[in-house]
């Protein structure tokens, strides 16, 4: 809630087939605010410091330029996720998790015990 999502057109007005940018924005919330203040608008509370640090206004400046996806900034936050959720697994224990370089995607390499690799990789995408 309080964020929207958008294809961005080439200059012919279509969608771009591929490596389109994605515009995202911040939308008003205050009618929510006002009527049930579940949430504050992000909007209009962007500097505010009753907003948690990991509000939508956080992940927006982490994962966007200039109000657009970032897909690098992506790749470095779900890898750093990922990171941090594999120490909590109890797997952790008998495979080391190595993240490999990518700024597009994300790779990573699981050796067991035994030497065995396993490799895997995160592309993203959107469905139109």
């Amino acid at each position: 809630p309080g964020l929207s999502f958008s294809l961005e057109l080439d200059t012919t007005g279509q969608l771009p087939a591929r490596h389109s940018s994605i515009h995202v924005v911040l939308e008003c919330r205050c009618s929510r605010e006002q009527l049930l203040g579940d949430m504050l608008c992000f909007l209009h509370h962007q500097h505010d410091d009753k907003l948690p640090r990991d509000h939508s206004s956080y992940l927006l400046r982490a994962l966007c330029t200039r109000s657009r996806l970032d897909v690098e900034k992506i790749a470095c936050w779900v890898q750093h996720l990922v990171r941090s959720a594999w120490l909590l697994l109890p797997q952790s224990h008998h495979c080391q998790l190595v993240v490999l370089p990518s700024s597009r995607s994300c790779r990573f390499q699981l050796t067991s015990t035994s030497k065995m690799n396993i490799f895997t990789e995160m592309i993203f995408a959107v469905q139109q």
